[in-house]
């Protein structure tokens, strides 16, 4: 689960992309005041920011830049979710430290793509065994992966005998 800070100053937006994020198994965090939003991403340590870049006070640029320029969180990345779609607009946003753009309205496909894709370790881990608490055998639906060089699966052989 990947903890994610959501900019937005649309109540609606706000809604989609929580409910979006929610859904594939991350922990949403909304910041509706774009002059908070530095303060919260401090606080709440986001393995990803997404926002968007028409806000009011702080615009979406101004803040990638001081995300970018802060010590604790220039290595988060950052995806602009906006309506800006003008030419030179992508190369602005990305300039300024954005990993991605996407533009509104959103594809919710192209949006949860992107998403894994900023976060590759959170969505390599999801494909890893996690055995039942219970019972210690693999959740059913969950993929084994298995050390390609270890060589063939053992067969089962039945009990020990003692």
């Amino acid at each position: 689960m990947a903890k994610i800070l959501i900019v937005e100053d649309n109540a609606l937006n706000i809604k989609l992309f929580c409910d979006l994020l929610a859904a594939h198994g991350h922990q949403p965090e909304a910041v509706t005041d774009s002059r908070n939003a530095l303060d919260v991403a401090k606080q709440f340590e986001p393995d990803l920011v997404i926002t968007d870049i028409q806000l009011p006070h702080v615009s979406g640029l101004e803040l990638i830049k001081l995300l970018k320029a802060d010590e604790q969180l220039s290595a988060v990345p950052i995806m602009a979710v906006t309506a800006y779609s003008a030419i030179g607009d992508e190369e602005r946003i990305r300039a300024a430290g954005a990993q991605a753009y996407v533009s509104k309205p959103i594809s919710v496909v192209k949006f949860a793509q992107t998403v894994d894709e900023l976060l590759p370790d959170r969505h390599e881990a999801a494909l890893i065994e996690r055995p039942d608490d219970k019972t210690g055998a693999p959740h059913e639906g969950t993929p084994e992966i298995r050390d390609s060089e270890a060589g063939p699966e053992p067969q089962d052989q039945g009990s020990p005998t003692i």
